[in-house]
């Protein structure tokens, strides 16, 4: 083995007090007593109270976990995180953070207690070159081997603060050329999966009619439940109050109303094997509806008037609730009736339809969604008293300069409204967090790793029901296998899809187009939000691949308009800089860099491509970047440039327009006029650019 030796390090700190308390920079959930949270001593750090975002799980260090040579250096690396006491170019973590490079700082130093090192000192080039290897192994994500060589980095960084001691040299200079430092990679969501359109559309088609149509049966079904769980047996523990019917009186008014409603009477627990005579009838819950206790209905007197009942009513395939099923599908109720046991799976499931709509909707974070409290919807309404705007309030973390969070706003759409009323419904009148585990007393927000199973569990449902019902929007397999939905994608997708389809549709229903302006109005509650940055990096992708394509197909040198000569010098520049050479570039993040280098700021549209000059443009008169092509000004501004897709558009144009006045007596005069005139603009605008007519240019 090749040692390197040890660089004059700068003089070690003293030891670190053995009763300092590892929280003390960090603000505490309030109610949190710092003398009472982990000290540096203990085996066992607990940073739960200085975790502010309710949808996370408890966070604990076991120190106890580590090899036993390396445990001193590796408290000392993660109390300095947790004290911020970090060396320069290191960069404040959060309490995850912290978490996963304990995690990998533990992977570490077992991978190099098991090659028999019982010293950071020792460690060699040769060692850090194979622990490379070993991260590039293990791991497809590049975020993931950057930030694993990263930590086992720290150990140099933090060499002068580590009374244990550091690293002797620094690994950086072992790697190879792709490696890059943490501090200095542009982070982002962009390496997020996104969900394929085929999944994504009859997910949201199923959660929109959950939320929508389902719903209002689920949330009356909760209530008659809650209703069921609560009655006390009377009579059971205490006498009964003064008036009360007897407890044969109340079971014979149960059995008359399952008369009056022609309905069976509930299916009992089916035993092993066959059944004898008859299926066993449902005592329990009779006892329940009866508020007596459970084994009263199998006992004489009442077993006679029970079994009087089976003999005129029969028994039913299941337990059911009396809730009536008012949602349809297709012209029919979803379901028969609701199940009693069902009524606690239907409600999570309510609760992941309600997550999916929102997350997808909205643009907003996991943790962002799971911040939603009771009265976070405000609607603002038109001067006839219709809504015109739906908004959103909850807590944004990410990027802020607080763990607390900030409070931030959203403007959402009405499908997002309908679902946060419904969570309102769904939590109890004290329950102020509308993501809370409705089933259970703990006022606990739904953790990240529950909802992505709740919602693998919806889409489960979803493929069942579709089954049995002989339906065909069931939800695909993705490569032979369910799509492993999680929450980080629904952000992902969105920005995406309102990158590359503007104005477009899914599922025939959802209009990006408008949900982006909303989003974009709504989405700056804090500037850190970056969902903007987002979709905006996403459109720069696609248009350099528009562009790419025009450069191949050498459409370039055939744009016309008022700048098609300027298109042409940009995007000629662009080529020399770029080399597409004959191919569309592949490489995402290369094709990224270069539009970021050499934009030559064209943005292909439906109508136009535009050659941005903000001095001249006549769409926005802001100081943003780039233009509004919702808010273009065709047919005047000195930014057009005209492909022949632009042209067959206008064609189209015209053509709708010759249509409407065609039909014109069923139009207003005012509205025709209008029609005539805009039809003479476009014509005279294509005349001027050299433009022939749809007819004459099929004839060429």
């Amino acid at each position: 083995m090749t040692t390197v030796p040890a660089y004059i390090s700068e003089p070690l700190v003293s030891g670190i007090d053995p009763q300092a308390l590892v929280l003390a920079e960090r603000p505490l959930v309030p109610g949190t007593l710092l003398a009472e949270t982990s000290r540096f001593a203990d085996d066992v750090w607990n940073l739960t109270p200085a975790v502010h975002k309710r949808h996370q799980r408890a966070w604990n260090i076991h120190f106890e976990n580590v090899p036993e040579h390396f445990r001193p250096v590796v408290k000392e690396l993660v109390y300095r995180y947790l004290i911020n006491d970090l060396p320069p170019g290191v960069a404040p973590s959060s309490i995850e953070t912290i978490v996963g490079r304990f995690y990998v700082l533990k992977e570490f130093t077992h991978w190099i207690d098991r090659r028999d090192i019982t010293s950071l000192s020792n460690l060699t080039t040769e060692d850090f070159e194979q622990w490379g290897q070993y991260v590039d192994a293990r791991h497809k994500s590049s975020s993931t081997r950057t930030s694993k060589r990263f930590t086992a980095r720290t150990l140099w960084l933090f060499r002068s603060k580590l009374p244990s001691g550091g690293l002797a040299f620094d690994p950086e200079d072992v790697w190879h050329e792709g490696y890059q430092p943490a501090a200095a990679r542009v982070t982002g969501e962009n390496s997020t999966d996104r969900i394929p359109e085929q999944v994504l559309s009859p997910l949201l088609i199923w959660a929109l009619r959950w939320v929508e149509d389902f719903a209002d049966d689920i949330i009356r079904a909760q209530q008659e439940w809650n209703g069921l769980k609560n009655l006390p047996a009377l009579g059971k523990h205490s006498p009964s109050p003064p008036g009360t019917p007897s407890a044969y009186e109340r079971l014979e008014a149960v059995l008359d109303r399952y008369r009056a409603a022609g309905r069976k009477l509930p299916l009992g627990w089916k035993t092993n094997g066959p059944y004898n005579d008859r299926p066993p009838v449902n005592h329990a819950h009779l006892a329940r509806q009866a508020q007596c206790d459970r084994g009263r209905p199998a006992k004489m007197p009442y077993a006679a008037m029970v079994d009087a009942a089976v003999e005129e009513l029969g028994i039913d395939d299941g337990t059911y609730l009396w809730t009536e099923v008012r949602g349809h599908i297709d012209g029919r109720p979803w379901v028969r009736a609701i199940a009693f046991d069902a009524a606690k799976v239907y409600l999570r499931m309510l609760h992941a339809a309600c997550y999916i709509v929102i997350a997808y909707l909205s643009g907003m974070r996991d943790s962002e969604v799971k911040h939603m409290r009771r009265g976070c919807l405000t609607t603002w309404r038109d001067d006839t008293g219709r809504p015109a705007r739906h908004y959103v309030k909850s807590m944004a973390y990410k990027g802020e300069d607080t763990p607390l969070g900030v409070e931030a706003t959203w403007v959402v759409a009405p499908s997002v409204a309908r679902a946060v009323e419904v969570l309102e419904a769904t939590q109890p009148p004290g329950q102020e967090y509308l993501f809370a585990s409705v089933w259970h007393e703990r006022d606990t927000v739904r953790l990240t790793g529950l909802t992505n199973k709740d919602m693998r569990d919806f889409m489960r449902w979803v493929n069942t029901y579709c089954a049995e019902h002989d339906r065909p929007d069931s939800i695909p397999d993705v490569d032979g296998s369910p799509w492993n939905i999680k929450t980080s994608h629904f952000r992902r997708t969105l920005a995406w899809f309102i990158a590359r389809q503007e104005g477009g549709t899914i599922a025939g229903a959802i209009q990006y187009r408008h949900h982006s302006v909303q989003m974009f109005e709504g989405y700056a509650g804090t500037s850190a939000s970056g969902f903007r940055q987002e979709v905006e990096a996403e459109q720069a992708i696609a248009r350099g691949e528009k562009l790419g394509d025009i450069i191949l197909t050498g459409e370039f040198r055939r744009l016309t308009g008022p700048a098609g000569r300027e298109a042409e010098e940009r995007l000629t520049d662009l080529e020399h800089h770029v080399q597409f050479n004959g191919k569309v570039m592949a490489d995402r993040k290369r094709l990224e860099r270069h539009m970021k280098r050499h934009d030559p700021h064209i943005y292909p549209g439906e109508f136009v491509t535009c050659v941005h000059n903000p001095d001249r443009a006549l769409c926005r008169k802001d100081k943003g970047e780039g233009p509004s092509l919702p808010d273009c000004q065709p047919l005047q501004c000195r930014n057009v440039a005209l492909s022949h897709e632009n042209i067959d558009a206008f064609h189209r144009w015209i053509q709708r327009l010759d249509q409407a006045v065609e039909h014109g007596i069923e139009l207003a005069p005012f509205v025709r006029a209008r029609l005539k005139k805009k039809r003479i603009e476009v014509a005279r605008f294509l005349t001027a650019n050299d433009i022939p007519p749809a007819d004459l240019k099929e004839a060429q």
